[in-house]
């Protein structure tokens, strides 16, 4: 999940720390993907609106 998709659809950085009970200064702090266990925070937060990619399954 991009952070610059989750800013957005939640309005931006304040609104997005509130909803996962962090500071915004966290929120800064990201990279570019979402670390997972946040990414699939927010997918419950948002009740799927917004998908936790899914590592890449290995290939036999």
């Amino acid at each position: 999940m991009k952070k610059k998709a989750a800013i957005e659809h939640f309005g931006g950085v304040v609104k997005l720390a509130e909803a996962l009970g962090i500071k915004p200064q966290s929120v800064s702090q990201w990279p570019d993907e979402i670390p997972q266990g946040r990414a699939f925070q927010i997918e419950l937060i948002t009740k799927g609106s917004m998908k936790a990619l899914q590592p890449a399954k290995q290939q036999s």
